[in-house]
């Protein structure tokens, strides 16, 4: 088994950093090797959902070398914690075509780094050998994955908005008029 955290400085602030993160049903915004990321199960955000992700650099683990060259590579993942307060998630794979066996990561996100640097992203992950993946290529990937999520957030930064709440009453929610209805 092999455990490895990762940490990347950046100028996003924590909680719009955490507001980012835990947007889990559209982590190929921020992730750039990712093709597709969409939920398949459970509300966005919440203990329990599910993603499916594709498309990304760690092969498929497929015997036949011509169906993997072609094959893209997938898992689905749950999330199994979230925390705002401590700005942290945590998210383990269910199922892939990548070989992992065992696989769970949490990121967490605090104050500090480097000068002109408002917080830290850590990411922290524990996964059993995959066979014909050495566990520091599989690093490398993580780490420079990390690097560009960090700067595709700092891109962003500047135009984030957080989503606001909208509450609206029985009362004052009457609904569109005349739908469905012939004049």
């Amino acid at each position: 088994m092999g455990r490895k955290c990762l940490e990347n400085d950046t100028k996003c602030h924590g909680r719009t950093n955490m507001a980012l993160l835990a947007d889990f049903f559209n982590f190929n915004k921020w992730f750039p090797t990712l093709a597709t990321c969409q939920g398949i199960h459970g509300t966005n955000g919440e203990v329990g959902c599910i993603r499916y992700c594709s498309g990304f650099s760690i092969p498929s683990n497929n015997v036949d070398d011509q169906i993997s060259s072609t094959t893209i590579s997938w898992s689905k993942e749950i999330l199994t914690a979230i925390d705002h307060d401590q700005h942290s998630l945590s998210y383990e794979i269910l199922e892939s075509n990548i070989g992992f066996q065992s696989y769970v990561s949490t990121f967490r996100i605090y104050a500090g780094g480097s000068e002109c640097r408002d917080c830290v992203i850590e990411w922290s992950f524990t996964v059993d050998p995959v066979e014909g993946l050495a566990f520091d290529d599989l690093v490398r990937k993580y780490d420079v994955g990390l690097q560009r999520m960090a700067q595709r957030m700092e891109a962003s930064f500047e135009n984030f908005q957080p989503p606001q709440e909208i509450s609206i009453s029985q009362q004052e929610n009457h609904g569109p008029k005349n739908i469905g209805k012939t004049q």
